[in-house]
């Protein structure tokens, strides 16, 4: 056994990359705080747009002590609006020959428009009584409907029945759409009507309490004296004779102007207005039906009084400010109707930033449903692209007749680069000394302060290795280490493992095998998880066999392997010292001079023969460290060999097929991923729980089917695909959170130093794993 010792002396102050790599790990921090706000934003984003879509909570009966609230006769056998006066409910009839026309489930993009149109035409006014979801998703038509004198009311927030409702959850309903109509017209209403309702004689004791409170909040009630059930689509004739009242009675009549197609209200309403107008009627809105009640009582109590008008103290429910409402006309009014009243103050600014987040969520749902269905194919790609692939490469590789050429037996040197390996360094060289190939042992000891230096040379001197070489250096980072190695060996092939990685017998001899092909640059073997017995290490398990080595046969086979693993490579010293050695310009050297190495004509291959059994982090934190390492590192690899993309002849089959293959696989569609998993969980709250349910599970059973099959050509036990619905609930996740904030800090510059997981040292000899 050699041991080469560099001087100690007083340490060097630290350069510049180092103290930029001290500035950059202090900010990831704040990136990963950023990442998680990204992923928020996204959620809330989405949970806005759902809960526009759809009703949340559904009709269930939540309300306390409702059915012991008994409905008064008088409000039964009413008129249509009911108000409160001095504190009672009191209902009122629309005058005869007068219609109150009135609009249910609006705006509507399509036939709103044209129903404000025909309303302009024949100047009729309407009472529009609006969704609050589509007044935040279409306000511009809300403004036009109130600019043009038509009058508009709360028909709630998203079209649930009040009646079965919580307090808390009516309040909720009310003041979003106040806040929507807020924000679109600049107004609010004190007119409201709930869904599912018509006629008064059909209040029940559920639904009693409900208007009483809201109208004890000021709110007046509206109901239908003559319904169209255009809903129906009976037909343009019946639309207009149902919408008809008896015996030239007033009546408060109900049309939708959304809700469904609605192409036969818009050929009817024309009709109807002609048949009502040719019979004497006058159209008006519910404000004119209230105010003309209330000119009625005001002349009533000046003939019994002899002129106290308003003695009783009763006022409009417009307001003392308010103005009567045309009755006659669709023109722009210069004032505002009775039932509006001015939006103002937090009321205005709340209304605005509502139509405002929902714009954004109108914009981005859609946009992120078109990147959904690029991700589902690019990931459906994947799988088919890597299962054919991979079984041609099998096939290829296991041939009896397939070889890489005469036998490989001259030895190689082994670099083991360690910092702080006192845990595993012994195991690493015990099960190098059992390699049925002849080999010398590098041992770079990267100013590690634990003795791992003084562990290596004990356990080589146990072991009775005389091949072993330790050589110190201060710390510099890896790639300086596996530089100082290869320049330190003694020969022509150079086999890289890390100080926690443990070889089986045969791994350096099937590992050096393809360089019997003198146009072979590098080899990348097959790296293994020792410690999976632990949660993470089943979850990374499952991830080295299906991803990395499914990917690394199908990369293989088209000649751009874009990585060679640090656990376990083998290179020719020729090819690493042309290409200038291990840069230390990215964190992911390995990545950095697989793809140098294709540039400068080099082939590099995977021999999955090879297997070398490492250790998986210990916890999350420093799974997240490598993760994050890796994938950030990838990035700036990338963007190093950006060029190579102009590459010409054979060196250029990287960047013609390589780099776009591991940007869309390993960066873009990572990066989209959770979409899949957002757009799952969206779909079971606001669309169709169980169809979502049975498309996660498809998506999950393609990924099982193609885990099994790359598990059967590793030939692993199948038991750990036990643990895959968990790993895609939660470790999978995790992978999004890293992969988004590798992008920021790539996007916001910054670098890392050579991170140092902490290890246990349980890896031992693979005859141990199973």
């Amino acid at each position: 056994m050699t041991t080469t010792t560099s001087t100690r002396g007083r340490r060097r102050a630290p350069t510049r990359m180092e103290r930029a790599a001290g500035k950059a790990a202090a900010l990831q921090k704040p990136r990963v705080i950023l990442a998680l706000l990204l992923l928020l934003a996204l959620t809330s984003i989405m949970l806005l747009d759902g809960y526009l879509r759809a009703e949340v909570g559904g009709d269930q009966r939540v309300r306390d002590g409702a059915s012991s609230s008994k409905v008064p006769d008088k409000i039964l056998n009413g008129g249509p609006i009911i108000t409160y006066r001095a504190g009672q409910a009191t209902t009122l009839s629309v005058p005869d020959k007068t219609i109150a026309l009135t609009f249910d489930d609006g705006p509507n993009p399509t036939y709103t428009p044209q129903v404000l149109k025909i309303l302009q035409k024949y100047d009729v006014p309407a009472t529009f009584f609006l969704v609050g979801s589509m007044v935040s998703r279409y306000p511009s038509i809300v403004k036009d409907m109130v600019d043009e004198g038509n009058e508009v009311g709360i028909h709630t927030f998203t079209h649930v029945d009040l009646s079965y409702q919580s307090d808390a959850r009516i309040r909720r309903e009310m003041t979003q759409t106040q806040l929507a109509l807020a924000g679109a017209a600049g107004i609010t209403t004190t007119l409201f009507r709930a869904p599912y309702s018509s006629e008064t004689d059909a209040i029940d004791n559920y639904s009693w309490p409900v208007y009483q409170k809201l109208g004890k909040d000021g709110y007046t009630s509206v109901f239908v004296d003559t319904d169209s059930d255009d809903w129906k689509k009976p037909g343009v004739s019946k639309i207009v004779s149902w919408a008809t009242p008896k015996k030239n009675k007033g009546a408060s009549v109900l049309m939708h102007d959304a809700g469904g197609d609605r192409e036969q209200t818009i050929k009817a309403l024309p009709k109807y207005i002609e048949k009502m107008k040719a019979k004497g009627y006058t159209f008006t809105t519910i404000s004119g039906v209230i105010e003309k009640d209330n000119t009625g009582n005001r002349q009533a109590a000046t003939a019994t009084t002899g002129g106290a008008a308003g003695a009783t103290g009763e006022q409009p429910v417009g307001g003392p400010e308010a103005n009567a409402p045309a009755t006659g006309t669709g023109s722009t009014p210069s004032r505002l109707q009775a039932a509006h009243r001015t939006a103002t103050g937090a009321t205005l600014y709340e209304g605005k930033a509502l139509i405002v987040a929902v714009a954004v969520a109108e914009w981005t749902v859609p946009a992120l449903s078109v990147g959904l269905i690029i991700v589902g194919v690019a990931v459906m790609g994947r799988f088919g692209m890597m299962l054919i692939l991979a079984r041609r490469h099998y096939r290829q590789r296991n041939k009896r007749r397939f070889s890489w050429g005469p036998t490989v037996t001259r030895p190689v040197s082994v670099i083991v680069p360690a910092y702080n390996e006192k845990e595993c360094i012994a195991n690493t060289l015990a099960s190098l000394s059992k390699s049925t190939h002849p080999i010398e042992v590098i041992v770079v000891d990267d100013g590690s302060t634990d003795g791992t230096s003084e562990i290596a040379r004990n356990a080589a001197h146990e072991l009775g290795m005389t091949n072993v070489r330790v050589i110190r250096q201060e710390n510099a980072g890896k790639p300086a280490a596996l530089n100082n190695g290869v320049r330190s060996a003694s020969y022509d092939i150079v086999v890289m493992m890390d100080g926690d990685t443990v070889f089986e017998p045969e791994t350096v001899g099937q590992l050096v095998q393809p360089f019997a092909d003198p146009e072979v640059g590098a080899v990348a073997g097959n790296a293994k998880v020792g410690n999976r017995n632990t949660i993470i290490g089943a979850w990374q398990h499952i991830e080295y066999v299906m991803g990395f080595n499914l990917d690394r046969r199908m990369y293989d086979l088209l000649r751009c392997m874009p990585t060679i693993p640090g656990a376990i490579g083998a290179f020719r010293r020729e090819a690493v010292l042309q290409v200038g050695g291990m840069s230390e310009d990215t964190l992911a050297e390995d990545t950095d001079i697989t793809i140098a190495m294709h540039r400068a004509g080099w082939r590099v291959v995977y021999q999955e023969h090879a297997r070398a059994w490492t250790e998986a982090p210990g916890s999350l934190k420093q799974l997240w460290s490598q993760r994050y390492r890796w994938s950030y590192g990838t990035m700036q690899a990338l963007w190093k060999h950006r060029k190579s993309l102009t590459d010409k002849g054979p060196s250029g089959r990287f960047g013609r097929v390589g780099m776009p293959l591991v940007v869309i696989f390993q960066i873009v569609t990572p990066v989209f991923a959770p979409l899949i998993d957002v757009f799952t969980v969206y779909s079971m709250i606001f669309v169709d729980f169980q169809a979502a349910l049975y498309a996660w599970l498809a998506v999950l059973g393609i990924q099982l089917f193609c885990a099994a099959y790359a598990f059967r050509l590793d030939r692993e036990k199948y038991r750990y695909l036990l643990m895959m619905p968990l790993q895609q609930l939660a470790y999978r996740q995790m992978m999004y959170l890293v992969l988004i904030h590798s992008c920021i800090t790539a996007l916001t510059g910054g670098r890392l130093r050579w991170q140092k997981l902490k290890r246990t040292g349980e890896v031992g000899t693979p005859a141990g794993v199973s």
